[in-house]
């Protein structure tokens, strides 16, 4: 099977390119990289992360739902717990809404959302989840381990099959 390096971007469709390039940059510190005239592509220089903000002319508009089929959110990580505490910070002097930092069995999550609505979060996984990820990341793991796994990472919170 072919492979890929990484995430290269994401695209989001705002509904005004100033005021989502705005939030991107000056809360999230990303910077604006290239003008494409109905876009503008914002690197993150730390990671080269990039996000693709977009205006179609033939767009519908409405609020953004995860509910609806397509992204669900957004999800940035973050070192650790400490650091999402300087996140919570971030975007209170900011003004952003934000959900206070929840502490979940597979990490640490703040979930916030851009000026259109979507869903963004940051998550520090705990050091449990780490560990797991980096161990099936190193091998070949049947169904069967993996559900075995999660039934040991999630124990009650694991879905009972009905």
């Amino acid at each position: 099977m072919p492979t890929f390096a990484g995430v290269n971007h994401v695209a989001l469709t705002v509904t005004d390119l100033d005021v989502s390039e705005r939030f991107y940059t000056e809360v999230l510190g990303f910077r604006r990289a290239l003008d494409i005239g109905y876009g503008r592509l914002l690197l993150h220089q730390a990671t080269g992360f990039v996000i693709g903000l977009l205006k179609h002319p033939d767009a519908t508009g409405g609020p953004f739902s995860e509910l609806t089929t397509g992204l669900d959110h957004l999800g940035f990580t973050a070192s650790n717990r400490a650091e999402l505490v300087e996140w919570e910070t971030r975007l209170r002097e900011a003004g952003v809404e934000y959900t206070p930092i929840r502490d979940l069995t597979l990490g640490h999550h703040l979930n916030f959302r851009d000026p259109d609505g979507i869903a963004l979060e940051f998550q520090a996984p705990t050091a449990l989840y780490a560990a797991v990820l980096a161990d099936v990341a190193t091998r070949e793991v049947t169904d069967e381990e993996v559900l075995q796994i999660a039934r040991r990472l999630l124990g009650d919170e694991f879905p009972q099959p009905t």
